[in-house]
């Protein structure tokens, strides 16, 4: 393994430059003196990552020997155990590469990142198609119940153990070596993938005069003046595909040729047969997937993902997303039949259709006549800052904890850091936040680690380092940044996930993760609280005069809560049933992206031609470069949890309940995957989900008829007694 790794770190196309630099100090070859030992940004440089990979991969290589060398029976302690303190300079590298890359990358960490996904990909399979390495890990899982082993290390000796089956150990010789390059091909895919979406998200700007902007609120034609500005278009108004600028121009806008060329551009990201295209790669990532499910003995990719999620299988996700798809869509007929009637009074001549590019424009015309609900207005209640400290007060309130700025080292100067202290003072770690769009940043919003939390030998536990980045509406030189309702939730969706990451207390590392239908619940739970009326008094202040924010806006706020959700949901849905689709191909030949996803959705499904699904498969980065790969489904899947396990605090009459903030705490937020994740969530709420309070939140629910033949079928006593008589 050692020899193998050796070849390929040769392989790589290491300069002269390149070589000087192995020569320097560098950060990650020390130890850090860093408040609270948080990477040292200001002094890790681009060309630091590669030996650190090096240096790193060899380190776990070294480790990995070790226990295969390992002359003694096996046993949890120098087997399982031994793994799982393996390669932790392999896993915070990997962490701080990964993420800078997401939100501050340029060419050379890219084209690092190619050459790093491959090696990384490799070095797993060579560990986890080790046959030595694997009887070992056998033995101890095939006595893992006759052992006096506890709970925890039962769940890790088996889910180690499924990794490696998993993973191919059970294949032949050549069946691993096929499924290596398999693997290592995917990664190089999946970078590739993710580059030429962030090319296309940078590569195009619409540039509006004066009189184009002259009905768009102030704020928004600020902000588009000084992106101008920053392009060296003085005197223009400049408008991206990153969503803090063009919903507010699909919203505001009345010049609908403009709107149609910027949602366009928008849904026609890496599909436009030139060198950002994605449609070749995506056909080799669908062929190579499929390929790899079989191997391993699964009829297609979808199957091989779920059967290790708690959905199980591809036909209860199915079912699921059925459920829903049907009344979304019935409900967004409703909302169309709406914003059409106002689109005719628009365009009263023939030849006129309602477009997807019209729907966002309309629906706020809607949503201003149906709930007087002005979102410009609105917004100037949700500064950043304000809804940030409005989330630190929910957490203090639910749990205890507190925050306080720090001056820590950090990759940008637009990122800031809080410590997190626990309910008993002592330091629970730290939070970066990077709130705002930048070429070097891909779209959306995340949440992940620069430092998982684990224990130490000595038994100590290092406390993780979590991040937090986002793409809001950036601050203008007259407003500071104002958040739409949708970046509202957003930030607290992705702050969830933090207090999931900060939370997590197991002792082992391979008992962090949980499964990727349940990963959703900490963060979705917390949208929950975010626009409720009690929560919105105590953070939604005006940004210029202070006052709390108005009972007749919150009242608004909360009889549109169920606005525009056929939409919403059939555009979730839509891009979740693609997902299952495309990776439900059992036999691959040559797919046409574009017929293959229209075909799937517009054609078998029935979805409305004025609505888009919420991602392309072009620009689909969450299945092709994200890790969510026959997991879109999981948000939904989730939300079924999170509206259910939200009741909880409801049915005490105090939705900040501290008891149940506690047990929603010790029993799911702290425990990591120490089990699966439906024993984790009846130990919180008693009982499995109910998915009425998932489908009520939006809107989609409709109390079940009377079963008239059943009851027909079905004689009550009366008439039963009287058929007796009769005989």
């Amino acid at each position: 393994m050692k020899r193998l790794l050796f070849i390929l770190l040769s392989a790589m196309a290491i300069t002269s430059c390149t070589e000087q630099t192995q020569q320097l100090p560098n950060p990650f070859f020390e130890q850090w003196t860093t408040p609270y030992g948080v990477p040292p940004f200001d002094r890790i440089k681009d060309y630091h990552y590669q030996p650190a990979f090096e240096r790193a991969l060899s380190l776990h290589d070294e480790e990995i020997a070790a226990i295969v060398a390992n002359g003694e029976k096996s046993t949890f302690e120098n087997t399982i155990a031994a793994m799982d303190c393996s390669g932790r300079m392999l896993s915070d590298v990997s962490n701080i590469f990964g993420m800078i890359c997401a939100a501050e990358t340029n060419e050379n960490l890219q084209a690092l990142e190619e050459q790093i996904m491959p090696l990384l990909a490799s070095h797993s399979d060579a560990i986890l198609m080790n046959n030595q390495l694997f009887e070992r890990v056998k033995a101890v899982y095939d006595s893992r119940k006759s052992c006096d082993l506890n709970a925890e290390q039962i769940r890790l000796t088996e889910k180690i153990y499924d990794d490696f089956v998993r993973s191919g150990a059970l294949l032949n010789a050549e069946q691993k070596e096929r499924l290596k390059a398999i693997n290592e091909e995917l990664s190089t895919l999946s970078v590739r993938f993710g580059s030429n979406v962030l090319a296309e998200n940078n590569n195009y700007v619409l540039y509006q005069t004066d009189k184009d902007v002259a009905a768009l609120p102030t704020p928004i034609r600020d902000a588009a003046k000084e992106k101008a500005a920053e392009l060296g278009e003085k005197g223009k108004y400049a408008f991206t595909l990153h969503k803090p600028s063009m919903i507010p121009f699909l919203t505001h806008s009345p010049n609908r040729a403009a709107r149609e060329e910027i949602y366009k551009a928008y849904i026609n990201r890496c599909n436009n047969n030139d060198e950002f295209d994605n449609k070749q790669i995506i056909n080799d990532m669908v062929r190579l997937r499929a390929e790899k499910a079989q191997l391993l003995g699964y009829n297609n990719y979808a199957e091989y993902v779920i059967s290790d999620q708690m959905a199980s299988s591809p036909k209860a996700v199915y079912k699921l997303l059925d459920e829903v798809w049907n009344p979304a869509l019935e409900r967004a007929k409703e909302e169309l039949a709406e914003m059409e009637t106002l689109f005719k009074n628009d365009f009263t001549e023939e030849g006129y259709k309602f477009e997807s590019w019209d729907w966002w424009f309309y629906a706020n015309k809607v949503r201003q006549q149906k709930y007087a609900l002005n979102e410009e207005i609105i917004r100037a209640y949700f500064s950043l800052d304000n809804t940030r400290q409005g989330i630190f007060n929910l957490a203090n309130r639910l749990f205890g904890i507190t925050f306080r700025p720090v001056s820590v080292p950090v990759y940008h100067n637009e990122v800031c850091a809080y410590e997190v202290l626990d309910n008993d003072e002592s330091h629970l770690g730290i939070l970066y936040f990077d709130f705002h769009p930048r070429a070097g940043k891909g779209q959306g919003a995340w949440c992940g680690y620069y430092r998982e939390q684990r224990y130490e030998a000595d038994g100590t536990r290092t406390t993780p380092v979590v991040g937090i980045v986002c793409n809001f509406t950036r601050p203008s030189a007259s407003t500071p940044s104002l958040l739409t309702l949708d970046e509202v939730t957003t930030l607290f969706h992705e702050f969830g996930h933090a207090l999931h990451f900060l939370f997590t207390d197991v002792k082992y590392s391979g008992l962090i993760g949980v499964e990727g239908d349940f990963v959703e619940l900490p963060s979705q739970i917390m949208e929950n609280w975010a626009l409720t009326p009690q929560m919105l008094k105590t953070y939604a202040t005006h940004y210029r005069t202070g006052e709390v924010i108005r009972d007749q806006f919150i009242t608004r706020i909360t009889n549109s809560s169920l606005f525009n959700q056929g939409f919403n949901t059939v555009e979730l849905i839509a891009s979740a049933l693609s997902d299952m689709d495309i990776h439900s191909v059992k036999e691959y030949t040559p797919i046409d992206v574009d017929g293959f996803e229209y075909d799937a959705l517009y054609q078998k499904r029935g979805m409305l031609q004025q609505i888009e699904p919420r991602y392309h498969y072009t620009y689909f980065a969450h299945i092709f470069s994200g890790g969510y790969s026959a997991g879109y489904y999981f948000y939904i899947w989730a939300e079924v949890l999170d509206k259910d396990a939200f009741e909880a605090f409801y049915q005490t009459g105090d939705m900040f309940d501290r008891k149940t903030a506690k047990s929603l705490r010790q029993n799911i937020l702290s425990k990591g995957g120490s089990k699966d994740g439906m024993t984790l969530y009846k130990a919180f709420r008693g009982a499995e989900p109910d998915k009425k309070a998932m489908l009520k939140a939006r809107g989609l629910w409709k109390e079940p008829e009377v079963d008239t033949l059943q009851s027909a079928a079905e004689p009550t006593v009366s008439e039963m007694l009287k058929m007796k008589k009769s005989k």
